[in-house]
């Protein structure tokens, strides 16, 4: 199974994510399928944090991939922000 999940980069306290479509069987920083966006905590301006292709996102969770709890949320937010704008 495909799962879309946070593959964590950065330096010592100082994260950094990737959104990815990993193999669900793979460990959480090993080979992506497809890079799907970012989402950077420590950025003071909430509106660079993260960013995310939602029609590829779209894509994958149609053939069956499942967003992890954590990108369910920056999903939410991403689409939050669309339809505020």
């Amino acid at each position: 199974m495909v799962r879309i999940r946070l593959r964590r980069l950065g330096r010592t306290h100082r994260p950094f994510y990737r959104v990815a479509a990993i193999d669900s069987r793979k460990a959480r920083d090993s080979r992506v399928i497809e890079e799907l966006g970012y989402y950077d905590p420590i950025n003071a301006d909430e509106s660079k944090q993260y960013s995310l292709k939602r029609e590829r996102i779209a894509y994958w969770i149609s053939v069956g991939a499942q967003p992890s709890d954590t990108v369910r949320g920056l999903i939410r937010r991403c689409d939050a922000a669309a339809s505020a704008s």
